[in-house]
């Protein structure tokens, strides 16, 4: 910056939603199935990297140099992973947040660099806001590229309120916590209009969803995503009177994503 070299760029680069959720023996779906080619073209030119997991960022850049030749082999590609304890308290708490400005000292010296999560887009229920508050201190052009957001498409998806809603992250795992928090959650939404968005971690989804059907009122409604833009993928959104009745099948060992509202 001193000697008037360029700003490197901060890439927010999405990938596919597929982490972790295929078979060992599955077919990996084309890259192009999931990103559009311009991000593929910039992924594929990006030699510096920040994210959750260096394996699975060298896995999605091997996808990459599927459909497009890297500006650099794999193995030099710079890729450094951000902080354990960042992942755990999600990266939102600008007070007693993560100083990340040392990971994008490349850009600096005129490098682009691409930030990554596991899967879909960085920064949005991933990791990721201290790298962004740091570039934007740093003065960085930040450039979002397009791609699978799957809060956003389970939300289009949903038959709910899309001009208002919120994203509250993970319901406490205790029995009677978890309750409480779900009526909290469907008188605001009843109240207000407003969508609630919510996750949890695969293994647990069958029980929150128990729990949602004890606990809201028949006419709420309730909308889940499961396996969004896998083979697998199950969409289903009623009233919870109608999920009392029939219950579907749905892949709920994938990662899912949970709506309620009026």
């Amino acid at each position: 910056m001193s000697h008037g070299i360029p700003l490197g760029t901060l890439y927010l680069v999405p990938t596919p939603l597929d982490f972790g959720c295929l078979d060992a023996a599955a077919a990996v779906p084309p890259l192009e199935h999931s990103l559009p080619l311009l991000t593929i073209q910039t992924a594929a030119r990006l030699q510096h990297w920040v994210c959750e997991n260096a394996k699975s960022t060298r896995a999605f850049l091997k996808r990459v140099g599927l459909v497009l030749p890297l500006a650099q082999p794999l193995q030099a590609q710079q890729i450094v992973e951000l902080p354990r304890q960042v992942h755990k308290k999600g990266d939102h708490d600008p007070q007693d947040g993560h100083d990340a400005t040392a990971l994008l000292a490349p850009a600096l010296q005129g490098h682009d660099i691409g930030l990554v999560s596991e899967a879909g887009m960085p920064g949005i229920a991933d990791p990721g806001a201290s790298v962004l508050r740091a570039a934007h201190q740093l003065g960085l052009p930040v450039a979002p590229l397009v791609g699978p957001v799957s809060l956003m498409l389970a939300l289009a998806a949903s038959g709910l309120n899309g001009q208002q809603f919120a994203f509250v992250g993970y319901l406490p795992q205790e029995s009677s916590a978890r309750a409480q928090r779900i009526r909290e959650l469907e008188a605001l939404a009843l109240r207000s209009g407003q969508t609630q968005i919510f996750i949890e971690t695969p293994y647990r989804n069958p029980a929150l969803l128990q729990s949602l059907l004890e606990c809201l009122q028949p006419q709420t409604r309730l909308a889940l995503s499961a396996g969004l833009n896998l083979p697998q993928q199950a969409i289903h959104s009623a009233r919870v009177a109608a999920w009392k009745q029939q219950r579907p099948a749905l892949p709920l060992e994938l990662p899912t994503v949970f709506l309620l509202g009026r």
